[in-house]
């Protein structure tokens, strides 16, 4: 493992998250959606993110899969290398929003002291945790990747709500009952949030 960089000072610019946010029309923040592998984080995540540019907002959307195609390639699933997942994600992800970016992740993310520990780097009330609550009957009944039923195989280990436990929030921001409302509902609860906490303003 690399030793942690020494003799290393934060650097403060002349423009502040202010100026940027002032610039984009609106708060910086992070929209951190939670849930059982299947429960429809990532298509709701990504409907959001494209309503969220349709109204004019600008938003990023950083994605559980194809963070491990770059970025997390080098992670695999045990418990320690899930919390550093976690631990690079949200380090971006706080970036981001400071950018003043509507942030977006979709991260199974089973672990609650890991969301807290993301949670506690961005600033106070800028972190908007999304519970995708959807049971995991549900979830495994959808399976598109086979990966629940590879887990119950035994060909994949580590595997969240299988083998491995998922912690559910206590009191999230936000409950997306996925398996009862339709994704479009969904989108609508999340902008009507964003809106009402003053993110950003209605599109056009």
């Amino acid at each position: 493992m690399t030793e942690a960089s020494t003799n290393v000072v934060w650097h403060t610019g002349h423009v502040t998250a202010g100026n940027r946010e002032t610039l984009l029309g609106q708060r910086g923040c992070v929209v951190w959606f939670t849930g059982l592998s299947g429960s429809g984080k990532s298509t709701i995540a990504t409907a959001l993110e494209a309503a969220l540019i349709a109204d004019g907002r600008a938003t990023y959307l950083l994605d559980g899969d194809n963070i491990r195609h770059g970025l997390n390639g080098d992670l695999g699933f045990t418990r320690e290398e899930r919390v550093e997942n976690i631990r690079r994600i949200s380090e971006v992800a706080t970036l981001f929003a400071d950018a003043g970016l509507i942030t977006l992740t979709a991260f199974i993310s089973p672990y609650r002291t890991d969301r807290q520990a993301a949670r506690n780097k961005v600033p106070k009330g800028r972190f908007i945790e999304v519970f995708v609550d959807v049971p995991l009957e549900v979830c495994e009944s959808r399976d598109p990747k086979q990966l629940y039923a590879r887990a119950r195989a035994g060909e994949i280990e580590n595997f969240t709500g299988i083998s491995a436990p998922y912690e559910p929030p206590v009191s999230p921001e936000l409950v997306l009952p996925a398996a009862e409302i339709s994704v479009e509902d969904c989108v609508n609860r999340a902008k009507a949030y964003l809106l009402e906490q003053g993110f950003c303003t209605a599109g056009p």
